[in-house]
């Protein structure tokens, strides 16, 4: 099937009936010591949260925003994919995909879309217009369901080279953060003839799940404390994937099951990822995070995107060669001084061509949600030099 079919998001009302009931008589476990946050999701604020889910949050209200973006579905490979596609407004507008990760969703990039499709209207320059490309991952959101195994992010780079010469689009570019920054490298890596230039905000080796971190001797002299970063992250921070990387199947029978149980397993990561010093709502508003969290219920994809860790630590990526760099494609990166993990400059300069290198002292894992005005100043600077 090569088909391309318009998309609407509308939930039956039968499900979202189906939530309120599940919410009203929700069995809240008893939190106690846990101001911090140290034990995971702190309790009192996961009630007012739920509260407000219950009585205040519009569900038909952020569909409506939602479906003003135009949508679609194709499917590659028996794989479904939901994306969003945007023409832009200028003379030659470039092809730019974006790729999202885990616990984000599509939504994540909707603050870029119109600066970048349509720069003059935002104060930009018409030259700097992408036609902007932005799928739900597989087994995420709206590319559901998934019923096929070994789908992870070296796979989903070969899908959207697919998706991408579906649209008409041969060459183009790609940004991407979390999942989405390895399947961006993995398309620099393997695709660099396809692929005008690369930009991301965390560059990571393409076998992460089989090498070691880099030692605090191979950070320079202003990259100190990002070992100590790192060693944090792996030892206090990556509990979520142990569990989604060894056995994801157990963990979504609840979340398929509970919202209170989808709300506080991508709630956690919100705050703590995030640039918001412990303050959440200074990010990310309970809409926000009620949106992020519908997706994945209505959709019932929690579990389908918690095996994209078992299928990445259990499928190894494989490099299509041994050139150095490893990622070939003119390559941006911008980093957020907040986000969850840093690899040194000396090491990105060796393994990406690297043309362009920006530190931004704030903004943590979920950039284009975060700080979409850095952003897209950003993308806009990288890719003038690639276009």
């Amino acid at each position: 099937m090569t088909s391309i079919q318009e998309f609407r998001v509308d939930v039956p009302e039968s499900v979202l009936t189906d939530l309120k009931e599940r919410l009203a008589r929700a069995r809240i476990a008893d939190d106690f010591g846990n101001d911090a946050w140290q034990y995971g999701t702190n309790g009192a604020y996961l009630r007012e949260l739920v509260a407000y889910w219950k009585d205040g949050y519009d569900w038909r209200r952020q569909e409506r925003e939602i479906n003003r973006l135009p949508q679609f579905r194709t499917e590659i490979e028996g794989i479904p994919i939901h994306f969003v596609h945007v023409r832009g407004k200028g003379p030659r507008p470039m092809p730019l995909i974006l790729s999202h990760g885990w616990p984000w969703t599509f939504w994540d990039f909707h603050k870029l879309i119109g600066p970048l499709t349509d720069p003059a209207a935002h104060g930009g320059d018409p030259a700097d217009a992408f036609d902007v490309v932005v799928p739900s991952l597989p087994g995420y959101g709206f590319s559901t369901p998934l019923r096929s195994t070994g789908i992870n992010f070296w796979r989903t780079a070969d899908l959207w080279v697919q998706l991408m010469a579906r649209l008409g689009y041969e060459r183009f570019s790609a940004y991407g953060a979390d999942w989405g920054a390895l399947i961006t490298s993995q398309l620099g890596h393997k695709y660099a003839d396809r692929l005008h230039g690369i930009h991301t905000n965390l560059p990571l080796p393409l076998d992460l799940f089989f090498c070691p971190l880099p030692e605090a001797s191979e950070f320079a002299g202003d990259e100190q404390g990002w070992a100590e970063r790192n060693a944090h992250f792996f030892g206090a921070e990556s509990g979520y994937s142990a569990i989604q990387a060894t056995k994801p199947q157990s963990l979504a029978y609840g979340l398929n099951d509970s919202p209170i149980a989808q709300c506080a397993w991508i709630l956690e990561k919100r705050r703590t990822w995030s640039d918001c010093g412990g303050d959440v709502e200074s990010v990310f508003s309970k809409d926000d995070l009620l949106t992020t969290v519908m997706i994945y219920w209505v959709t019932q994809s929690g579990g389908t995107a918690a095996r994209y860790y078992y299928e990445c630590a259990h499928n190894p990526w494989q490099p299509s060669h041994d050139r150095t760099p490893r990622v070939e494609a003119p390559s941006g990166v911008a980093i957020f001084e907040n986000e969850v993990l840093h690899w040194p400059r000396q090491w990105i300069e060796k393994n990406y061509d690297l043309r362009r290198y920006r530190r931004f002292a704030k903004g943590g894992h979920f950039a284009p949600a975060e700080q979409p005005e850095l952003l897209t100043g950003e993308l806009r600077e990288f890719f003038r030099t690639v276009r």
